[in-house]
């Protein structure tokens, strides 16, 4: 049976809105990372986001829906942007990260990717975005039926891990990463497993 996407409704929380990434919004997604404090403070993610890699993205997942690829073991994604909205005062940038909601559960998930992977980009961290738009999402997973969301995260990173436990997020353990993981090659070593039950 084919995987149906849902359409999720408008997902606003006062100033942030999450939105399907499109050709539309690629310069302010390149403003956000060449911002100075992204050079600065995420300079790999800095460095990484090309005009051509998110040309790639917005193919591979066209209105931010990824089909997944059973056979490789990727199920199927919903993929955001956040974009902020001025009303009261100019945001430092129009972008100011994304997320994606993995629906499915496979090991691979309940270990090292999660269900939910979100970034925000350093000129727009400091205002919880991160887990307002978790919470956004809440009700689309739980729509797919699923009874319970993983998020795995860097065991350094502390405003992530804050995150989490803002989200009521249960820690369950963190594991190492096999050598032969893709994680690991990019230099991850552990990870935090928490669970949302819904």
């Amino acid at each position: 049976m084919a995987f149906a996407f849902l359409e999720p409704g408008p997902l606003v929380d006062d100033e942030l809105e999450l939105i399907a990434p499109d050709a539309a919004y690629i310069d302010e997604v390149l403003a956000a990372c060449q911002h100075p404090l992204t050079v600065r403070d995420a300079p790999k993610e800095a460095q990484a986001t090309t005009r051509e890699a998110l040309q790639r993205f917005l193919r591979a997942a066209p209105g931010g829906r990824e089909p997944g690829d059973p056979a490789k073991g990727y199920v199927p994604s919903y993929h955001f942007w956040m974009k902020l909205h001025g009303e009261r005062q100019r945001p430092p940038v129009v972008i100011a990260g994304g997320i994606g909601l993995r629906v499915g559960t496979t090991e691979e998930i309940r270990k090292y990717a999660g269900h939910v992977g979100y970034h925000v980009y350093p000129p727009a961290r400091g205002h919880h975005y991160a887990e307002r738009a978790c919470r956004m999402l809440l009700p689309l997973a739980a729509a797919h039926g699923l009874r319970e969301l993983w998020i795995t995260v860097n065991p350094d990173n502390l405003p992530s891990r804050r995150t989490c436990e803002r989200l009521r997020a249960r820690l369950v353990d963190v594991i190492p990463i096999p050598s032969d993981h893709p994680f690991f090659a990019r230099g991850e070593r552990f990870k935090c497993r928490y669970v949302i039950s819904l």
